[in-house]
């Protein structure tokens, strides 16, 4: 009898152990599977729109298959949000930049071939960014990444390390300046979801940077 109740206890804890590591295994596979997809997105410039579309749409099956993210506010609340969030942030990066540009011209060397390189330049590429790109990075990054290594780590810390991650990823392009600006964004957002805890306000606020920056209120 006992040996069976130390056979049976010793199943156990391999079960939770195992119901444990499963999730960070899953996290590593579809961290790796990302960053080779973008280390080859940015290689290839001239398909660099199409495959880093593919990345996204894989990352949100991933999410879809293996995560879950929180949608905890009502549609007119994440509207509102959305809207005020994704301009604060756009003021954000704006004045870091005359700030920045101010203290160093040489800062942003580098931007308008980065730019002309892997920037949208017509009316598919901004429906890309709008429809597919923004939204997949959200759901990947925060309804994934993020929300995997809460189950390890604090919130707080999950919001650095995955903007952290993210940002490790945007490198891949080589533009450093974009790695920074990655890194703060993302970290913004990551910290308005575990505040609000509302995928579609993340969504929201992401597109109406994404507005401005490009398309509105352009400054680089």
């Amino acid at each position: 009898m006992i040996g069976e109740f130390f056979f049976v206890n010793m199943l156990k804890k391999e079960a939770n152990y195992m119901k444990k590591f499963k999730p960070f295994i899953v996290l590593l596979l579809a961290l790796a599977f990302i960053f080779g997809s973008m280390y080859f997105s940015f290689e290839e410039k001239k398909i660099f729109w199409y495959l880093y579309t593919f990345t996204l749409l894989v990352g949100i099956a991933i999410t879809i298959l293996f995560g879950k993210y929180k949608d905890e506010l009502p549609t007119w609340k994440y509207i509102v949000f959305g809207i005020g969030f994704g301009t604060i942030t756009y003021g954000f990066v704006r004045l870091s930049y005359i700030i920045l540009h101010q203290i160093d011209k040489g800062f942003f060397k580098g931007t308008t071939k980065f730019l002309n390189t892997y920037g949208p330049n017509n009316i598919w590429h901004y429906l890309l960014l709008i429809f597919i790109i923004v939204v997949g990075e959200e759901i990947f990054w925060r309804g994934f990444v993020q929300e995997k290594l809460k189950l390890y780590v604090p919130a707080i810390v999950s919001c650095v390390i995955t903007s952290t991650l993210f940002a490790l990823a945007i490198s891949l392009s080589g533009y450093m300046p974009g790695v920074v600006c990655a890194f703060f964004v993302s970290l913004i957002f990551g910290l308005l979801y575990e505040w609000k805890k509302s995928m579609p306000l993340n969504i929201v606020a992401h597109e109406v940077f994404i507005l401005l920056m490009f398309l509105i209120l352009p400054f680089m």
